[in-house]
């Protein structure tokens, strides 16, 4: 059963983008894998332009679609359990036996905290207690 992580920003103006970033430098040190599902084009694009140059310090290997990359942005859902998954898309991932780690991002707007708290209430139906980090 996969584990589900939020990423809560209460306080902070933190965007998604840059967080996601920040947590994907994070998780390629121990060599995890990491699918950033993301079915909007125009976020993609954001993410690939952001991964190139957000830490002056270090590139993070990516790609959009190339699924041997460190770091996939795709518009579908990876077909192995390789990989941790953060979900750019509004819905909860119910196809959780197929993925180890997934992880959501909440920006500190109330849309943003709308569509989260219905994510996890998704979670919570699902037999999931998402483990919640607040930034």
């Amino acid at each position: 059963m996969a584990k589900v992580s939020f990423y809560l920003f209460e306080k902070s103006p933190e965007r998604q983008v840059d967080s996601a970033c920040r947590l994907c430098r994070k998780i390629l040190r121990k060599s995890e894998k990491i699918w950033l599902y993301c079915p909007d084009l125009e976020l993609q694009q954001q993410l690939d332009e952001y991964l190139w140059c957000f830490d002056p310090s270090s590139f993070l290997a990516h790609g959009i679609e190339q699924i041997h990359a460190p770091i996939c942005i795709s518009a579908d859902l990876p077909t192995s359990n390789e990989w941790i998954v953060f979900n750019f898309n509004n819905q909860a991932l119910e196809q959780l036996p197929q993925f180890s780690h997934i992880i959501e991002i909440i920006e500190n707007d109330e849309n943003a905290k709308q569509i989260g708290r219905e994510k996890f209430k998704t979670y919570r139906r699902l037999g999931i207690t998402p483990q919640t980090f607040k930034l």
